[in-house]
């Protein structure tokens, strides 16, 4: 049992991780394309208790929100460099 709450808490902060970037996402308009995905990343936080997991379905997830976060970097650097460029400016 302990084990399973392990996972499930596993599953939940990769699912908090991405979903604390929405806003983020929506400065670089990337939200948009993602707004279904992050309606059902919720639902999936809401029914975590709900789940039956195994250590290698949530190690594909957990690797897969490190290969998400990889691919963001890029965007969301000119996203820290335009606002701060607005800061400078104001």
């Amino acid at each position: 049992m302990k084990e399973l709450e392990e996972l499930k808490s596993r599953l939940r902060n990769c699912l908090h991780t991405i979903l604390e970037l929405e806003p983020d996402l929506d400065d670089i308009e990337l939200s948009h394309d993602l707004r279904d995905e992050f309606g059902m990343l919720k639902m999936l936080i809401e029914r975590i208790n709900e789940m039956e997991l195994v250590e290698d379905d949530v190690a594909r997830i957990e690797s897969a929100t490190v290969s998400f976060l990889e691919e963001l970097q890029l965007p969301m650097s000119h996203v820290k460099v335009a606002a701060e460029r607005r800061r400078f400016l104001q």
